[in-house]
């Protein structure tokens, strides 16, 4: 399996297929680390040609289904530009609401773990336990619930609310992360969910907890800004390889 070749089809360049690789092995990787809500939940990179143009996921398929050839191309007033299969509405408002207001994003994560979901309803948040949660500290946003999540008014508070940052709390709902690349979108989320789940088992246990000073918050949080997530995205990507590169068809 590890000699396997595919072939890039011809139907697609060089730069949108590497695009497609990428976005279908963080599918992939959403499997792998348990972030999956059956079909639900989705994830978006922009077109390279097209700034108005995006790929997300085949509604209806389940993320160890989704490769790079049948990833769907979709513009900003919802039309399917290339691929076989429908969009999830609320997934397209949420991510062409986001790649509409951030010109410095290209990539955007949405999930709805157990653990993120559960920190979305806690009116603290995010408190800085760890050093992950202080990774992101003051860096996170944060949205009130809206059913409406395809409505032009809720996408504008969405866009408001999440500003200039690249990590979000949909309270009530779940985690978005966004970024001008996939390994830093993916290494937010990644740092971002494992801060929830320390959180969520912390309170659960019913021990006093130990709150840092702001100081060592605010130096694990400068080394935090620092980070690219570009060789820990390398290396999900060589774990893909060697376990199911089946992404790649």
């Amino acid at each position: 399996m590890g000699n396997r070749t595919v072939l890039q089809p011809r139907k697609f360049s060089e730069a949108e297929w590497q695009i497609r690789c990428d976005l279908a092995a963080c599918y992939r990787a959403f499997v792998k680390y348990g972030w999956t809500d059956l079909v639900y939940t989705h994830i978006s990179a922009r077109h390279p040609t097209r700034i108005d143009w995006y790929l997300i996921n085949p509604y209806g398929l389940l993320f160890d289904e989704i490769t790079a050839s049948n990833l769907i191309v979709v513009d900003f007033e919802g039309q399917v530009i290339s691929g076989d299969y429908p969009y999830n509405k609320a997934g397209h408002a949420i991510h062409s609401t986001v790649l509409k207001a951030r010109s410095d994003v290209n990539w955007v994560l949405h999930s709805h773990t157990r653990a993120g979901m559960t920190v979305s309803c806690m009116r603290a948040g995010l408190l800085p336990l760890t050093q992950q949660a202080m990774f992101l500290h003051d860096r996170i946003a944060y949205h009130p619930w809206d059913l409406q999540t395809a409505g032009v008014e809720e996408c504008q508070r969405l866009a408001a609310d999440l500003g200039d940052k690249k990590a979000m709390i949909l309270h009530n709902h779940g985690l978005l992360t966004c970024a001008e690349t996939i390994g830093d979108a993916f290494t937010t989320l990644y740092i971002l969910e494992t801060a929830c789940k320390v959180q969520v088992d912390a309170m659960r246990s019913g021990a006093e907890l130990v709150m840092p000073d702001e100081e060592a918050i605010a130096r694990t949080a400068e080394h935090g800004a620092e980070l690219t997530g570009e060789r820990e995205w390398e290396a999900v990507r060589r774990s893909l390889e060697r376990t199911d590169p089946s992404y790649r068809d």
